[in-house]
């Protein structure tokens, strides 16, 4: 398997910045870590390792990126707006660096993915950027970040808070592209975030975005079950 270290000075949040880059052709997955992750986590936990067929017959390429989540939504310490401008900053890391870095790959399609807050991440890109992005794997996440800033509320929340910015989405062409968006939520029966995915899958409804909302049976917020997700949801990608 092609594996690729990258490691450049971000213009865009003032500090390095660490990827991998799994396969050499295929649909580019840009892949986002859970809550406070690095960009080795989907390696470690074997998420790779379940993709190694996909990716080494060309079909998938996986670009593995870091988090800043220690320094925008989990930043307690600072000032609610600082957090969500570092998330601004940090959605323009992925949209003007990471992503011409993926188009080395001439494959158009991009599908972003993650897990956890990494959810949160894959859709929220996808959701602001739909003109970029051909299908979405959020797979157990949590959609309204109101819950990380303390009351405080400005545009930068606003636009990087899915269960807000979608259910004022009017534009036509916007919407258009939505709804052309291959969406794959995930969820399972008797975990807490249940309501947030159920959430997220009404509002889509709401604005007649079709979408797959899937709920595993028992408990699935965990690797082994992410694993059997991916396997399911992204292998047949091209």
């Amino acid at each position: 398997m092609n594996r690729e270290y990258h490691r450049w000075f971000s213009p865009s949040l003032g500090r390095d910045m660490e990827m991998l880059v799994f396969g050499h052709a295929g649909a580019r997955v840009l892949v986002f870590p859970t809550s406070k992750g690095k960009y080795y986590e989907w390696e470690d936990r074997g998420m790779i390792e379940t993709l190694s067929d996909p990716i080494n017959r060309g079909w998938l390429q996986v670009f593995c990126v870091d988090s800043v989540d220690e320094e925008s939504w989990y930043a307690r310490w600072k000032w609610p707006g600082d957090r969500a401008w570092r998330q601004v900053q940090y959605d323009n890391y992925l949209r003007y660096e990471v992503i011409p870095l993926s188009r080395r790959n001439p494959n158009p399609f991009l599908i972003t993915a993650g897990a956890s807050f990494g959810a949160y991440h894959a859709a929220n890109f996808a959701f602001r950027h739909p003109e970029l992005v051909g299908r979405v794997l959020a797979m157990n996440g949590i959609y309204d970040i109101r819950g990380w800033t303390d009351g405080h509320h400005d545009d930068n929340v606003y636009f990087n808070n899915p269960m807000e910015y979608l259910r004022n989405e009017f534009d036509p062409g916007r919407l258009a592209l939505l709804k052309r968006m291959d969406i794959i939520l995930t969820t399972s029966e008797n975990e807490d975030l249940r309501p947030a995915t159920e959430a997220l899958s009404q509002l889509l409804w709401d604005k007649g975005i079709w979408h797959a909302l899937r709920i595993w049976k028992g408990w699935a917020h965990d690797w082994p079950w992410w694993r059997q997700m991916v396997s399911t949801y992204l292998s047949g990608a091209d």
